[in-house]
């Protein structure tokens, strides 16, 4: 069996594992270490460096490398190194294909598919930039999974039996993320995530430089235009001296001349934990957020949490590790190391696509970390205001799932174009486009049209929007592939055929039409004394019917229907269309 490798593709640093012999396994890089530098460079002769060697090319060379492009995939931006011109994705590609040849080295076989990772918080784009660096490095990528769900996956792998509420706090070299699950002998059940694509290590280095150098009356921003080589250097001072901090309570930076000299005779300032962590203290502030998000979302207050799992190396940080024992009333778990715990967890993603007998009782469900909707019109005082988005599918949904809504067309309108966005905010120019759907042959009324839209999306990566118009057969679809850029036809045809079994249409069922029609009837008939309770049944039967929930909508029938019975109504007409399509 080929083998599929667990990526960990990350802002500083980056590592590659597979499952071998019965567990996962990380694999080391040329230089025998397992964090790779996501660095690359350009030397003069045009060769192309990855990794250690761009690392020091970086403190000398400066503009001669690049790092920290993660946070620039999804995005249009490009770098000049050199007389080379490169995107984020192509940088990207550069480490993979680095990590690739390394693992083909140790398992002594071609590698040309992988599991790798993003920050869950990372949007449509930027997964498919994640995808397309994966292609240019010669990997058939097979999932993109996000990092704290690989965490989780490591932390259940070697624990199995634990049943626990966990957090994971995932911070990275730039990106952060926290994840709240429950562990379940095996299962492993996601309630909630939220983050920040702009916070990670990195930050809490440039907010250090940026101190050092206003104490010598600079700014950061000039200096990396004017001297580069000056602030590459104090910036490796600095990481020295920040990570330095995590094992002493005081550090020490050596002081760097306009070429980026250390200074003869050597000179240093002294840096203790208490005056970093009031140097980066509103960082430590901009953490909070998305905890306090996350357990919002998931409907836990802290001392629910049984375990905070920290994941990244940046989450070893004295002045983090701190925020999260102040905030949870306890230390947080560092068990599994935070640099390795996410390819770990890739590798075991791995095992489980290929139905590997040691991962035979994990399972693992994921969420939508977006919400996905449309945009609608509002009717603002006498006119229609464009520009609202409206959820359908919203975030930290477990999925797969179905969802559907019914909505109006504006008065008089012949088609109506449905757009599709991914995000949280109120209006939809805020948020992302993902695509767009025409819905024509609509006949014009003075009240509009109602016109129903259902969007389906699995754990692939696919989204099917579907819309129908109010009593028409015609069905309008477009399917997009958030994730799943380099699916075969064959294997877009299967995820497909799931997204089918996984929809639900008991709207669409005689029987079930004819029950709403009937109450609905019922509720201007009945005795008033019975309506409230006839319409407090009516609305979940309605809300089920629409939404795609089988279960709900099969609970919601069975009690409209007892209660039509205790009325003396006969019923039989209304049983059945309790299936999937």
């Amino acid at each position: 069996m080929s083998p599929i490798v667990g990526i960990d593709l990350g802002t500083t640093n980056s590592l590659v594992a597979v499952f071998h012999h019965g567990r996962p396994q990380l694999i080391p890089n040329a230089h025998g270490k397992f964090l790779t530098p996501s660095i690359v460079g350009v030397l003069e002769s045009g060769d192309v460096v990855v990794g250690e060697t761009a690392r020091e090319l970086r403190i000398t060379q400066p503009t001669r490398c690049a790092w920290a492009f993660k946070r620039w995939m999804g995005q249009t931006r490009q770098v000049k190194i050199g007389m080379s011109v490169f995107t984020a994705p192509e940088l990207s590609a550069l480490v993979l294909k680095s990590l690739k040849q390394d693992a083909e080295v140790f398992l002594q076989q071609p590698v040309t598919e992988a599991v790798v990772t993003v920050p869950a918080y990372f949007n449509d784009h930027q997964r498919k930039a994640t995808r397309m660096a994966g292609e240019l490095a010669g990997l058939v990528v097979r999932r993109i999974i996000n990092e704290p769900t690989a965490a989780a996956l490591a932390y259940g792998f070697q624990d199995r039996h634990v049943e626990k509420r966990l957090l994971v706090f995932d911070l990275g070299g730039g990106t952060f993320d926290v994840t709240v699950m429950e562990v379940t002998g095996g299962a492993m059940e996601i309630k909630a995530t939220a983050g920040e694509n702009f916070l990670g290590g990195e930050d809490f280095t440039d907010r250090l430089v940026a101190e050092i150098l206003t104490r010598a009356g600079m700014t950061l921003e000039a200096e990396e235009h004017l001297r580069p080589r000056r602030v590459a250097r104090l910036r490796a001072e600095c990481e020295a001296a920040k990570r330095e901090l995590q094992h002493a309570e005081t550090a020490s930076i050596r002081q760097v001349d306009a070429e980026g000299n250390l200074a003869e005779p050597p000179a240093v300032t002294s840096l203790t934990r208490d005056e970093f962590r009031h140097i980066v203290d509103p960082l430590l502030r901009r953490l909070r957020v998305p905890i306090e998000q996350a357990l919002r979302d998931a409907r836990l207050s802290p001392s629910q949490v049984d375990d905070v799992i920290l994941v990244g190396g940046a989450s070893r940080m004295p002045s983090v590790v701190g925020l999260v024992a102040a905030m949870f009333g306890r230390a947080p778990n560092a068990e599994l190391n935070p640099d390795e715990i996410v390819a770990l967890g890739a590798a075991v993603q791995s095992a489980l696509m290929n139905d590997l007998a040691e991962v035979d009782d994990l399972v693992m469900t994921d969420i939508c970390s977006h919400s996905l909707g449309v945009e609608v019109v509002k009717v603002v005082g006498d006119w229609f205001e464009k520009g609202f988005f409206d959820p359908i599918i919203h975030r930290n949904t477990t999925i797969p799932v179905s969802r559907e809504k019914s909505y109006r067309s504006v008065p008089g309108a012949e088609k109506v174009l449905i757009q599709i966005f991914q995000g949280e905010a109120r209006r939809s120019s805020d948020n992302l486009l993902l695509g767009e759907l025409w819905v024509t042959g609509i006949t014009p009324t003075a009240t509009g049209t109602e016109i129903s839209i259902r969007f389906t999306y699995d754990l692939s990566g696919l989204l099917e929007v579907e819309s129908f118009i109010a009593g028409s057969p015609k069905k309008f679809q477009v399917v997009l592939n958030q994730e799943a850029a380099g699916l075969s036809a064959a294997d877009l045809e299967r995820a497909l055929e799931r997204l089918r079994k996984l929809k639900i249409y008991p709207r669409d069922r005689l029987e079930n039409r004819r029950l709403l029609q009937f109450c609905e009837r019922l509720v201007g008939e009945i005795a008033p004394h019975w309506r409230d309770s006839l319409e407090a049944m009516l609305d979940p039967l309605e809300a089920a019917m629409s939404l795609g929930d089988f279960a709900r909508f099969i609970e919601a029938k069975r009690a409209m229907l007892d209660f039509l019975a205790s009325l003396g109504i006969d019923t039989a007409e209304f049983e059945g269309g309790e299936h999937v399509e």
